[in-house]
């Protein structure tokens, strides 16, 4: 695809070697392209080899904190930036340690970090998941509703892992029973 237009702070780009990233500044001859993967890398304003996912308008000499919130409003509208969730201190280096009944069998050892963080992953995927269910044009209400309360359910049956959290704000919240 040739990119002769300007691409303002805010387009979508999807690099071949990068993947995908965000416009964060406009130089004389190149991008800075903030990638998901990658971090900010400078891409030449002539490289025809990304594909456009969203052409922003583009205006050279725009100032950096209008980039930075720009791209704050854009990667929170695409859920790549996660709230920070801190693991509570006690489990901070802490191992967890799945003990098979069968004493044939060796224990799965887990760092409760990674454990921690693949729980976040799933909290956060369910609020992609939740959004895009609200915003659908293709659901009824009805539907919604529906949908909504299955995943409801599903924040229920995470609370058991809300002890790992530090804070009670990011705990999971199910149902309140009657």
């Amino acid at each position: 695809m040739e990119n002769k237009q300007l691409l303002g702070i805010g387009s979508r780009v999807k690099h071949p070697a990068y993947g995908d990233g965000v416009v964060i500044g406009i130089r004389k001859i190149a991008y800075e392209i903030c990638f998901m993967l990658y971090g900010i890398k400078p891409v030449m304003r002539d490289y025809d080899k990304f594909e456009i996912i969203e052409a922003i308008p583009g205006v050279e000499g725009i100032a950096f904190t209008e980039a930075e919130e720009a791209l704050i409003k854009i990667l929170k509208n695409y859920n790549a930036i996660q709230d920070t969730v801190d693991l509570g201190d006690k489990w901070i280096d802490g191992t967890m340690i799945l003990q098979p009944k069968d004493d044939s069998m060796q224990n799965k050892e887990i760092p409760i970090d990674t454990f921690f963080h693949k729980i976040v992953m799933v909290r956060d995927r369910l609020r992609v998941m939740e959004q895009r269910i609200n915003s659908s044009k293709n659901l009824s209400d009805e539907e919604k509703v529906n949908l909504q309360q299955y995943l409801t359910r599903i924040y229920g049956s995470l609370t058991t892992f809300n002890v790992l959290f530090k804070y009670k704000d990011d705990h999971f919240k199910g149902e309140k029973t009657k």
